[in-house]
């Protein structure tokens, strides 16, 4: 896992640590210096902590314009025994919710598994950008992954599901991958819309 980077062809469009209104503004990162554990295995030193033991990200693209982050996220995804969804909530939606974010791609290739518990945080969080027009949308789970994430009643307050596990992101720039999801949305009857 240590050799698995964080998606580092944006980073001429965007890099948090020089983003004064992100969380990681002022972060320096070691290329050598591993530190942040999934499994007992290094991860790589690129890749942000925000309060998880089991989970990380990286803010890959934030526009504050048209208000969306795009954020990649690597480990186990672990509600039940860690409160990950708590973590990345409070420490790190939120900051960029009260900067005017309010619609998220979370990109779930490297989330290995999901352990579901309630659903208390979700809600808040589509509770917080749902009258903005916001929205989760959450891409590329393993199918196991994607299992557990309905189990857990997930789409009540996230966008999930078939049509958007297999989206090509990395090999477009942060705009065409957002108008990617828009459009899925947009066709989408399965949208979570109140």
């Amino acid at each position: 896992m240590h050799d698995i980077e964080p998606y580092f062809k944006w980073k001429n469009y965007y890099d948090s640590s020089y983003d004064k209104q992100s969380p990681f503004y002022g972060v320096e990162y070691s290329e050598f210096t591993f530190t942040n554990k999934v499994y007992n295995y290094f991860i790589h030193p690129q890749w942000d902590s925000f309060g998880s033991s089991t989970l990380y990200a990286k803010a890959l693209f934030v526009d504050y314009e048209d208000n969306y982050a795009i954020i990649e996220l690597i480990g186990e995804w672990n509600d039940c025994l860690n409160n990950d969804v708590m973590f990345l909530k409070r420490d790190f939606a939120d900051a960029l919710i009260d900067q005017g974010i309010y619609k998220f791609i979370l990109a779930c290739d490297n989330v290995l598994n999901f352990h579901g518990s309630d659903n208390l945080y979700y809600e808040e969080w589509w509770d917080d950008i749902k009258d903005e027009g916001g929205w989760i949308t959450i891409l590329n789970t393993l199918d196991h992954v994607l299992d557990e994430m309905e189990k857990s009643k997930l789409q009540y307050y996230c966008n999930i599901g078939d049509e958007f596990s297999d989206v090509n992101w990395r090999k477009k720039n942060p705009v065409d991958a957002l108008n990617i999801v828009e459009h899925i949305l947009s066709s989408n009857i399965k949208q979570i819309q109140y």
